[in-house]
Formats: structure tokens, C-alpha cells, sequence
């Protein structure tokens, strides 16, 4: 038996290469990425790992469009840019100043920076809609609150879960006064003691004040900065369940614009703190602007 089959070699031999080279060994199959043997080359790895990010991208997007949809919304939020790197400086808006502004904290209604964001707060506290919570925790929109302890004081749980989601919770006063109309003294008392009920139910102290109404004076300033307040924002836009109201003449956002609303329902506007989220969300999508958390850029 070994004998034919080397004989049967010897012949094969002959035909292939007239007896004088041996056959040529056959080349292993190349594999999908080019690369012998079927082990990935780095070109092939490099597309492996594109074809990857790729993939949970388009996951990611279709996530959240389930999610925008779910809330009401056509198209998800725009995603903000990370924070900046450096703070803007940020200076009192003109014809917002008081006598002896120096030294003061600034008032302002529009921080400055190029990116196209703007900065959702909403005041008081009155609405305890859980919906609220849920729907901007799921749609990834930050937004900071401001509180006055009249209205918080009926359930401090409820503004601790929006801490816990990430929220920053600010000083409002204590029982939202016409602060203009006080005393230095009970100006005083009004900011510093709503600073003590942050503290006590919250564990912070705000470095974040806006006084009721947006009306203030000096005393008002003088007073906020002896109690640790170094911001006073305002607002350029401000925001309903039915309506938008503007401070600017072109009826427009800006980047950087602070935009106003309250927490508020059905009790006192047409429609529901989603509802009015809903409205936000819409116009500021639509005009290419994200939405981005004011104390990264203070």
C-alpha cells in the first residue's frame, strides 16, 4: 500500500511541474478582515470597534427618542456641551445696577458664553407634581430650583428626591415679600434664615439667590451677601403652560438666556408642569438650543 501511494505521488508530481519543482503548498483561505488564518489585522479591529460605537449610538438615539415621545415630544432634547473649563465672569446687566454695586453680587439675566444653551429655573414652590420629576430625569434635562419655605414646608421630601435627582435647590426667601419694601434687617432676615431651612433639609448652603418678583435694592444685595449669596440671576424668557413671555424686543432666545417658570398646575395655569415642560422643551429644541445646568457655568 505505501508503495502506490508514493508511486501516485511521484506521478502527480511529474504532471504538475515536469519532475523537476515540487507543487507549490496551497495558501491558507483569507478571513473576512483580509488577514490570513482568519486572525483580525488592526484594520479590521478598527473597524469592528467603529461598526461597535456605531451601533450603541444609534441605540442611545432611539432611546431616547422612545423616551421624548413617551413625554409628549416629537425629538429628544439637544444635549448640552460639558461644562466649560473656565467660568465666564459674570458681571451685572446693565441698568440692573444699585448705588455702591461694587462688591455686590452681580444681578443678571443672561450668562455670557457662545454656547448655544440656555439655563431652566422655576421659583417658589406651590406644585408638587411628581410627573416632574420623573420626565426631566428621564429626558436628561437639568434645571435648578429656587424655593420659598412658605410653600416648600408642606413637603420638604418632595423637593429632596429633586435634590437627589441632581437638582440644585436655591434660596427664594422665606415667604416671598417685596423685599424693596423691608427694612435692611427683615430684608436680612428673609434671605439668611431661608438659607438655614436649605441647610437644615438639604445639606447645603445656596450660593444661588433670586429675590421675589425679580425686584430688589441695594439693601437687598447688601443682605444676600452677607448671608453667603454671590449670584443673583434673573431671567430673559419666561415660560407658561400656554405661552412664552419675553424681556428682549426680538422675541427671541440668546445663548446663555435664563428662562423662568414657577411650579405651578392646573390650580393656577391652563395646563400641568409637563405641560408647560412640554412647551419649553419644543422651542428651545426647535431653535437648536440644549438646555444646560446654570451653577456649571457660575
Amino acid at each position: 500500500m505505501l508503495v502506490a501511494v508514493l508511486a501516485l505521488g511521484v506521478t502527480a508530481t511529474t504532471v504538475a511541474g515536469c519532475g523537476t519543482e515540487p507543487a507549490e503548498p496551497a495558501k491558507p483561505a483569507a478571513s473576512a478582515s483580509g488577514q490570513p488564518g482568519g486572525a483580525p489585522g488592526a484594520k479590521g479591529a478598527k473597524e469592528a470597534v467603529e461598526d461597535a460605537a456605531t451601533v450603541r449610538k444609534r441605540t442611545v438615539e432611539a432611546a431616547r427618542l422612545a423616551t421624548a415621545k413617551r413625554w409628549g415630544l416629537a425629538k429628544p432634547p439637544l444635549l448640552a456641551p460639558p461644562p466649560p473649563a473656565v467660568k465666564p465672569r459674570i458681571t451685572t446687566r446693565d441698568g440692573f445696577e444699585v448705588e455702591g454695586q461694587e462688591g455686590l453680587p452681580p444681578v443678571f439675566t443672561t450668562v455670557p458664553t457662545r454656547d448655544k444653551v440656555v439655563f431652566l429655573t422655576i421659583d417658589d414652590g406651590a406644585d408638587k407634581d411628581p410627573a416632574l420629576i420623573r420626565m426631566m430625569e428621564e429626558l436628561q434635562v437639568p434645571y435648578t430650583a429656587f424655593l420659598s419655605d412658605y410653600l416648600v414646608k408642606e413637603d420638604y421630601g418632595y423637593f429632596r428626591a429633586m435634590r437627589d435627582a441632581g437638582v440644585t435647590l436655591n434660596n427664594h426667601t422665606l415667604t416671598h415679600p417685596y423685599l424693596p419694601g423691608l427694612s435692611y434687617a427683615q430684608q436680612k432676615q428673609q434671605i439668611c434664615g431661608m438659607q438655614d431651612v436649605i441647610q437644615k433639609q438639604y445639606g447645603t448652603r445656596p450660593t444661588v439667590f433670586r429675590p421675589p418678583y425679580g425686584n430688589y435694592n441695594a439693601d437687598t444685595l447688601r443682605a444676600a451677601g452677607s448671608c453667603g449669596i454671590r449670584h443673583v440671576p434673573l431671567w430673559n424668557e419666561e415660560v407658561f403652560a400656554d405661552r412664552w413671555e419675553y424681556r428682549e424686543w426680538d422675541r427671541s432666545l440668546h445663548p446663555g438666556d435664563i428662562v423662568l417658570t414657577h411650579f405651578r398646575g392646573r390650580g393656577d395655569w391652563g395646563g400641568s408642569m409637563p405641560d408647560a415642560m412640554r412647551r419649553f422643551l419644543k422651542h428651545v429644541t426647535d431653535q437648536g438650543y440644549a438646555v444646560a445646568k446654570l451653577e456649571d457655568y457660575l
